[in-house]
């Protein structure tokens, strides 16, 4: 594969060197430098070539198609270049036959390499080359991969692992102390220190962009011990900071960005400690990363390269895997796992997921500062209808911010909402709209898995009950853009990487979190602060469930279901869904 930017300068140079070989008394020294210069740019070439190079049968004289003898080796020169008339003379043909050897010498060792390459149809938004400018579980998967992230978390086994950090202790409520691994390098050969891990934190907190806040909110201060040791100091004791930090803290270089700044190390010196080098970005377009051979672990059946390709329908996913142009699908619609299970040498992979799906209504904005109206809302969901008739039973009803299988769960949680339209019917009135209320309902749209689709569901049974709602499907840029600003009143949205309550439910709910929803409820600060400094779980879950119930009461929120995530996958690739949607490259394999 050759990038688009690179294949872009190569026709160029191309047909610079075309023009001035074209007449004049020198033309015999043009054309041998004509020639050097395109062996030069095939050179340049064979460390991304695919199949836009030919092959080594094409370089023996084998048309690799049809299994045939080629009428010679210029034919294969000729169409590696795509210039019929710059090779028309038999002057320049006489050169290419005596220097056929000297450009077949690149394609060898470019196709030696038998470069693997995954390409993935992903819906979620491509950002900026700014690390921490963005909040999504996609793009936090990217730079952890070409950054290396501090700590990550093994669904397999239900714990906390080391990625850039080897091991961790808890010197005191306030102290964690973070041993780095010794055994990793940058990409451009630089040994990890604790100064970068200190800087990145800083990063993180300050950079006018940083959309990462929430990832270290908790923490005061850090400081280098030593070059290997990292001492961080929390601004109250915070037993779940592991929680707040696991696959977002990316580590960058502090020498890459002091030497160049923010903005021109991030775009052209991208070069972290993950597994995967940053190759291509283009917003909302593509992410390509190659594969860090040097990263310890990292398997020869890991992708060579990987491709994210942003492809927003679901149609547009599934057609593409099922048409062989991608290899993974990303969240994949119940209605259509079916046509990729029948087609051959694919299928669907699925894991429950931990992202909660939810209605927000702001209670600073009209008319969703009345509690009564928000509670209305949340009698008139018929939530299992919704999952049975739309998402085809492939989700299940949260009563709460939390499921099964999430830290802090409590079985025991008593639901508050069921569905019931006549006591929704009267909660409007009580709020003071006895002819009803008109109100617009903010939803993405191929996002979530029949998210529009979900969304109409709702209007639907909203404006039965005498909540008018217009639906509004904006592009996702803009609404997220609104919605970490606060600009949207009522909205339908997920909140994944939830291994636990905490970074999610104080980015939301907690006093200062964030301005999305703009709740504020003094108790449920107080019980949230509480369970931070507590090391104990059974009173972490005591204190963490009380300030459910007041949110449940208070209704900023109404909690609906956790999807299970479906993904298409092609035969050759060993590939598990994390319920975090998360995708690694180093946790994918080929066969090759």
């Amino acid at each position: 594969m050759v990038h688009s930017g690179e294949a872009t300068g190569w026709a160029e140079s191309l047909q610079v060197e075309r023009s001035e070989l074209v007449g004049g008394a020198d033309r015999d020294k043009r054309l041998i430098r004509g020639f050097v210069v395109i062996a030069n740019l095939v050179q340049e070439a064979a460390p991304l070539a695919g199949p836009a190079i030919p092959s080594h049968a094409q370089c023996a004289g084998t048309n690799s198609r049809r299994g045939k003898p080629s009428r010679n080796r210029e034919e294969d020169l000729m169409q590696l270049t795509g210039s019929v008339s710059f090779f028309a003379s038999q002057y320049v043909r006489t050169i290419i036959a005596a220097g056929a050897v000297a450009i077949c010498v690149a394609l060898p060792a470019a196709n030696a390499q038998n470069r693997s390459q995954l390409v993935m149809g992903i819906t979620e938004n491509i950002g900026s080359y700014n690390p921490v400018a963005d909040s999504v579980a996609f793009m936090s998967s990217v730079w952890c991969q070409v950054y290396g992230c501090l700590v990550s978390y093994d669904f397999t086994t239900g714990r906390y692992t080391g990625m850039l950090a080897e091991r961790w202790e808890v010197a005191d409520p306030n102290t964690w102390i973070f041993h780095l691994r010794r055994d990793v390098k940058s990409h451009d050969g630089h040994p990890l220190t604790a100064e970068d891990v200190v800087f990145s934190i800083d990063r993180m907190k300050n950079d006018p962009q940083s959309k990462q806040r929430a990832t270290v909110a908790q923490i005061r201060s850090a400081e280098a011990i030593d070059p290997h040791t990292v001492k961080v100091i929390t601004k109250e004791p915070t037993a779940g900071l592991l929680e707040y930090i696991t696959d977002r803290l990316m580590i960058m270089q502090k020498r890459l960005i002091e030497t160049h700044g923010a903005q021109q190390a991030d775009r052209k010196h991208p070069y972290g400690f993950g597994p995967y080098r940053l190759k291509e970005l283009v917003v909302d377009s593509r992410v390509v990363l190659e594969k860090n051979p040097d990263w310890p672990g990292i398997r020869r059946e890991n992708p060579d390269i990987v491709i994210y390709r942003l492809m927003r329908e679901p149609e547009q996913r599934v057609t593409a895997l099922v048409n062989g142009e991608i290899q993974i699908a990303q969240y994949v619609p119940p209605h259509l796992a079916e046509r990729i299970e029948q087609s051959a040498g694919h299928r669907v992979e699925s894991t429950p997921s931990i992202e909660m799906m939810f209605l927000a209504m702001s209670p600073r904005v009209e008319p969703w500062d009345n509690k009564k109206l928000r509670q209305a809302v949340a009698y008139a969901i018929d939530r299992e209808a919704i999952i049975k008739a739309v998402l085809q039973e492939q989700a299940v009803v949260l009563h709460g911010p939390l499921g099964r299988g999430q830290y802090g769960y409590d079985p025991d949680l008593e639901p508050k909402y069921s569905y019931d339209p006549e006591k929704a019917r009267a909660l409007v009135k009580e709020a003071g709209f006895p002819n009803g209320v008109d109100v617009e309902l903010f939803t993405p749209v191929g996002r979530y898995v029949n998210d529009k689709q979900a969304a109409q569901a709702m209007t639907a049974m909203l404006t039965a009950v005498g909540i008018r709602t217009t639906l509004k499907t904006p592009e996702w840029s803009t609404l997220w853009s609104d919605v970490q600003r606060g600009r949207v009143p009522f909205f339908y949205m997920g909140r994944g990487g939830m291994i636990g309550p905490g970074p999610a439910i104080s980015q939301y709910f907690e006093t200062g979190g964030s301005p999305r929803i703009k709740y504020s409820n003094s108790e449920v600060d107080a019980l949230l602060r509480k369970s931070r400094e507590t090391f104990e779980e059974k009173e972490y879950r005591k204190l963490v469930n009380r300030a459910f119930s007041i949110l449940l009461e208070d209704a900023p929120a109404h909690f609906l279901w956790q999807q299970k995530i479906l993904y298409g996958v092609a035969d050759g690739v060993t590939f598990s869904p994390r319920p975090d949607h998360r995708v690694f490259g180093h946790a994918t394999v080929l066969k090759k």
